[in-house]
């Protein structure tokens, strides 16, 4: 639940504490010490700014959680519990920023992950039949649609599915 500097600075701190701990021969503290450091390293690369991230997407500050996202060098060290949040993030960012062929690769990476509720792949999913309704490539969004309608949804998706679904035209 930090960003890199502030993980950055608490691990200098902790080095220094660690050192502290080694010279006055505190070699429990110094233990202790080590495997917070070895947590905050492991969670950089495996956590990330996910976290807060989602926090300020559900606020709608899209500035603030494209910095978070940024923040991340290397995502596919994420853990998948982590990653499905990042590409879908990064899906809507990009979908904001009218920018389908991202948006698209995101969403196609978000739907293969797992995720905590059917509803939130439906979401996914329900995204991906969407830019290709806009691409007119209208097989692809049968499929989606037929995906989504597997899944235990709410109705408020429900009706994107219908809605989305009366748009095809028929054949």
């Amino acid at each position: 639940m930090m960003t890199s500097k502030a993980r950055a600075i608490v691990l200098v701190l902790a080095f220094i504490s660690l050192v502290w701990a080694v010279y006055i021969q505190a070699y429990q503290i110094a233990v202790l010490v080590g495997g917070a450091i070895g947590y905050l390293v492991w969670s950089h690369y495996r956590e990330g700014t996910i976290f807060l991230a989602t926090q300020a997407f559900q606020k709608k500050d899209y500035d603030r959680v494209r910095k978070l996202l940024a923040d991340i060098k290397k995502p596919d060290y994420l853990r998948k519990g982590r990653r499905n949040y990042y590409e879908f993030m990064s899906g809507n960012l990009a979908l904001k920023a009218e920018d389908y062929d991202a948006a698209e690769r995101h969403f196609q990476i978000a739907s293969r992950l797992p995720f905590r509720r059917p509803n939130d792949k439906a979401i996914v999913l329900v995204n991906l039949a969407n830019i290709n309704l806009r691409k007119q490539d209208f097989e692809r969004v049968r499929a989606y649609i037929a995906l989504a309608r597997k899944l235990e949804v709410t109705s408020r998706v429900a009706q994107i599915i219908n809605k989305i679904e009366n748009e095809i035209p028929k054949k």
